[in-house]
Formats: C-alpha cells, structure tokens, sequence
C-alpha cells in the first residue's frame, strides 16, 4: 500500500532553517503530484505548498512564498520542503501528501512531523 513517511521536523529558533524530506512508497512516484500541509494546534489543515508530476511546476500559499522552497527526487522517490526565515507562526505539524491520478485530490498522506520555531 501507499506509505508516506516525514522526517526532518524539529525545534528552531526564528529566521532558522529545517529541511523537510518524504519518503514515498508502495506507489508509482511518477503519476504523482506531491504536497505539503500543516496544521497548528486549534487550527484546521492548511496547504502550504506543491509540485506537479514532472517537478516543472510549484504551487506556495501566500504566507510561505519566497521562503519555502517544494523538491522531488524521482530517484530517491521522495519530496522536500525546505524551510527557511522560520516564524512562530509557521509551528506546526507537517504533512505529505500524494494525489490520486483518478481524482486529482490529495488522498495519501503522511503521519506528519512537527515543526516547532521559538521567538
């Protein structure tokens, strides 16, 4: 079956960085485009960022853009997200999530990693 597995999360100061990989199995990477969600404590599950199938495209919520950066590796089968300017506000826990190539919807998803950023 499908496996998504986070990791990278972790405790930074503000303006740090983190380098958020996932690890995608039991699917054909390819056929699949890749996304990230978070969610804040008492908040709903918001996008944060993605990209297509081919990796020629990227999609960014407005709050991260110019700070986050979405990768793949077809190779390694795995996707990115590199975070940099960390705020308070982007403490979270982080989600991958593959589409499905029938519906377009995001339908596999990870079991999250938490980002947490100190002022």
């Amino acid at each position: 079956q499908v496996q998504l597995v986070e990791s990278g999360g972790g405790l930074v100061q503000a303006g740090g960085s983190l380098r958020l990989s996932c690890a995608a199995s039991g699917l054909t990477f390819s056929s699949h485009a890749m996304g990230w969600f978070r969610q804040a404590p008492g908040k709903e599950r918001e996008f944060v960022a993605a990209i297509s199938r081919s990796g020629g495209n990227e999609y960014y919520a407005d709050s991260v853009k110019g700070r986050f950066t979405i990768s793949r590796d077809s190779a390694k089968n795995a996707v990115y997200l590199q975070l940099n300017s960390l705020k308070p506000e982007d403490t979270a826990v982080y989600y991958c999530a593959a589409d499905s190539p029938r519906t377009l919807r995001y339908e596999y998803w990870g079991q999250g990693t938490q980002v947490t950023v100190s002022s």
